[in-house]
């Protein structure tokens, strides 16, 4: 796990940390059910408070991607969670939208851009596809 802090972003130190961490979470860089550092541990090794460090993972867990575990710390929650299923359809929702937009934008056929999808699709060996 790997976080870095930018003085020169326009988000507050916990909300890149709470995006980092999201983003290794869905990428699977760290994988359900993995614990995370704890919260005095985390803040020592990046330099931050322990204000900072509880806020990050205080929106984690409300936003589903992690839960406090008396005694283990905290931990990765399945992707068949309901609100950590919902962060992933929103992420596909905003690829697809992109796409959709690109596409107009260069006048592409629906056609076509469904065609690309479904090709994308089988390329990719996705179930169901």
């Amino acid at each position: 796990m790997k976080i870095i802090i930018s003085n020169q972003s326009e988000l507050p130190i916990y909300a890149q940390i709470r995006e980092q961490l999201k983003e290794q979470i869905l990428n699977g860089q760290i994988p359900e059910g993995s614990t995370l550092p704890s919260i005095r541990q985390l803040a020592k090794e990046i330099g931050v408070s322990v204000i900072t460090t509880t806020r990050a993972y205080s929106d984690l867990e409300t936003e589903g991607f992690i839960a406090a575990m008396q005694g283990k710390g905290s931990v990765v929650l399945s992707k068949d969670n309901s609100m950590l299923k919902e962060q992933y359809l929103l992420r596909i929702e905003e690829g697809l939208t992109t796409a959709i937009e690109t596409a107009r934008v260069m006048g592409l056929p629906e056609a076509e851009l469904a065609e690309i999808f479904h090709n994308l699709l089988r390329a990719t060996d996705v179930p169901g596809a």
